[in-house]
């Protein structure tokens, strides 16, 4: 037995838009909840962000399968009781619209409570709810420059930003946990609770490895490349006819690495290389050693040679590659007329996934029906 739409029953309003609440959106519609996404009428930004499934975006398609779409214009009092009206019957109210934009009208997590004390409230935010944090406006590649992130990624020549939309997916899938968790609490009290989750928080948490450096062993890790700053041999070294990722992460595997893949066993109790530090500190003299071995084997043979050693090994794979790769699962959305294939979630459960794509306000005319607001 395994995982099956455990989440079916729930019920989730989310005015959303982009990529950060969308994600933990399409989370909890895959869980089993309805979930249904409250547009304006000119629609979530993210349905223009491409145009590769027959003119409409593939993007917004991965990120909003399995629900259903209303358009919603909350400077209409009719729309603004709409929402009301379903908000009163509804599990969880996610959103990520600017900090305190929905308290202003009306839609403040007490206030929904007066009337559905059970109701759980989720904002995402850029880097919070409260303070001159609030009035920040905030897209993902810029809280990546503020939260440092750059400062430790790309090469010594300049800074880079991940090439993911990172601080938005990682923070979705932290407001998704978060939800999961107030659920079980209200299990236990039947009350509801405010959740706001800053996308500046939680990069941050996911730099405590930098920022633990800088604070107490430091200096701070430095820009790279394909490089690890304190763990030795780590990264891209030169074979034959490519290149090959290894990553040795102990004293005992670079023994191993050593006498199989080296075929020089004294370097183990080499004092440059004998302990990680010490590899890092030696890493231009390790590199050398590595890359006169590598480069006497080609790179799928040296691959083959790593993984029969235990060694950890990838190829430095294009997206291409990684389209076509052998471990990939993929998953076919329906968008109107237009497939899209899309790398499968990583969490796979027993029920079939929900891969239909919403069309702007689809549903709008249903739900309308459903809440007693026919228009």
């Amino acid at each position: 037995m395994g995982l099956n739409r455990e989440l079916e029953g729930i019920f989730v309003v989310s005015l959303e838009q982009a990529v950060a609440a969308p994600y933990c959106g399409m989370l909890l519609a895959d869980a089993g909840a309805r979930v249904v996404k409250v547009e304006r009428a000119a629609g979530d930004f993210a349905r223009g962000y491409d145009r590769g499934a027959n003119g409409q975006s593939t993007i917004f398609a991965w990120l909003n399968h399995g629900k259903e779409s209303i358009c919603i214009d909350l400077n209409d009092a009719d729309d603004a009781a709409l929402l009301h009206t379903m908000l009163r019957q509804a599990d969880v109210f996610l959103h990520n619209l600017a900090p305190n934009a929905l308290a202003r009208r009306g839609f403040g997590g007490q206030a929904l409570r007066d009337a559905n004390p059970g109701l759980i409230t989720c904002e995402i935010t850029g880097y919070g709810a409260a303070g001159e944090a609030a009035k920040k406006k905030a897209y993902d590649f810029l809280i990546q420059a503020e939260a440092g992130l750059c400062a430790v990624t790309g090469t010594p020549d300049g800074p880079a930003r991940v090439g993911v939309s990172i601080t938005d997916l990682s923070a979705g899938l932290t407001a998704f946990s978060a939800i999961l968790r107030a659920l079980i609490q209200r299990g236990r009290t039947g009350m509801g609770v405010d959740l706001s989750v800053s996308m500046f928080d939680v990069i941050a948490d996911w730099m405590n490895m930098p920022l633990m450096a800088h604070r107490y062993f430091g200096p701070a890790p430095q820009r790279l490349g394909l490089t690890h700053t304190f763990v030795a041999p780590y990264g891209a070294f030169q074979a034959r006819d490519g290149v090959v990722m290894i990553s040795i992460q102990n004293d005992r595997e670079f023994r191993v690495f050593s006498d199989t893949i080296l075929g020089q066993p004294e370097l183990a109790d080499d004092a440059r290389f004998a302990q990680n530090p010490d590899r890092v500190a030696n890493r231009d003299a390790l590199t050398a050693i590595i890359e006169g071995v590598f480069g006497r084997h080609d790179r799928d043979a040296l691959i083959t040679m790593l993984d029969e050693a235990r060694i950890a090994s990838a190829r430095l794979n294009e997206v291409a590659d990684l389209s076509d790769h052998a471990f990939l699962r993929n998953m076919a959305l329906q968008f109107g007329g237009a497939a899209v294939s899309v790398a499968d979630l990583p969490v796979q459960t027993d029920a079939g996934r929900q891969t239909r794509v919403p069309a702007l306000g689809e549903h709008t005319d249903a739900i309308r029906a459903e809440f007693g607001r026919d228009r």
